[in-house]
Parts: structure tokens; sequence; C-alpha cells
């Protein structure tokens, strides 16, 4: 019996071995959460860089020169308040440009403390334009601080103010002059204190 017993042990102990594997099973790795981001922090600026010097630079660099050589040779007779050769500009169709001088008003709603100044170019096809605005200067200055003295802070702070401001001079502008005379109105400064 004990014969027995012992090849009983010695079969459940085969039986064992071969149910158990014979060498441990690696643990697969874990990936680190923070790889991709990491990856995404170093390769992006990389990336915005490459783009910006060997895409974008040399298409403005080209643009840029397309332009100077579409521009008349004799830049230099051009002058500030004379003729303005523009590359947008329709064949034949010489822009004139006539600079305002600084305009100063209060803010609305804000009880006289604070101001907004601005200055703004009016451009014209018309040979005749500095002469028409500067027989009605100071008209057209009484028609500029009317339209801006309505502005709040808010309305100067909205997105399109500036839109909104042109198209108002424009329209104050070509009335008070009897015609379509200003076809365009650049705001070089606009500065809230």
């Amino acid at each position: 019996m004990a014969d027995r017993t012992a090849e009983a042990r010695n079969g459940r102990d085969e039986a064992a071995a071969e149910e158990a594997p014979a060498a441990p099973v690696a643990a697969a790795p874990t990936s680190n959460p923070w790889v991709p981001l990491i990856i995404t922090a170093v390769v992006m600026p990389a990336l915005a860089f490459a783009t910006t010097r060997f895409v974008l630079v040399p298409q403005m660099k080209q643009a840029l020169t397309k332009s100077i050589a579409a521009a008349p040779a004799d830049s230099g007779s051009a002058s500030a308040t004379g003729p303005a050769a523009t590359p947008g500009a329709p064949e034949g169709k010489v822009k004139y440009t006539v600079p305002l001088t600084k305009i100063l008003v209060n803010v609305a709603g804000t009880m006289g403390t604070r101001y907004l100044m601005t200055s703004v170019t009016l451009v014209g096809t018309d040979p005749n334009l500095k002469d028409k605005i500067d027989q009605n200067k100071d008209q057209l200055l009484d028609l500029a601080t009317g339209a801006l003295a309505t502005k709040t802070i808010a309305d100067i702070e909205k997105p399109d103010a500036r839109n909104v401001i042109r198209a108002e001079l424009l329209e104050v502008f070509n009335n008070a002059l009897g015609a379509p005379l200003v076809k365009e109105i650049y705001i070089t400064e606009l500065a809230i204190q």
C-alpha cells in the first residue's frame, strides 16, 4: 500500500508539473501617459519654426519682390500728400492721400475722465482732393470729433470698432464735401487714455 501511495504522489507531482508553466511570463510593459504630451511639446515649436522659416518667409519675400517690381521706377516723386502708387490700385487710378491732424475727444460715458486720440488719413482718386480737404478742414475736424465723441469704451473695444469708425467718418466726410471724394480712410493712430 505504501507503494501505491508513493506512486499516486509521484503521479500527482508529474501532473502538477505538467500544469505549471515552465518559466514565469514577463509582465507587459506599461506605457507612460506623459510621453505623447512631451513629444508634442518638443515637436510643435520645431514644426512652427520650420513652417515659418521655409514656407511663410519665402512666400512673403516673393510677394514683396513682385510688388516692388510692379511699382513704378519713379517712386521718389510721391509725397505724403500727393499721389501714392499702391499695388492694389487699378491701372490708371492714382490714389491721393491727405493726413488729418490728431483728433482728441472725450469718450462718451466717462464724464470727461477718459480721452480718445486718433489720427486719420483720407484717400481718394481726385487730384484736387488735398485742396478740397484743406478748404473744408475745420468742418471735417468738427464732424470727426462729433462722430467720435459718441463712442463709449465698450464701442471702442469691440473687435470691429475700427471698421465702424471708418464707415461713419467716410459717410460724414463725403456728405460734407458734397461728393464721394474720399474713397478710403486709414486710421493711423487710435489710443484711449
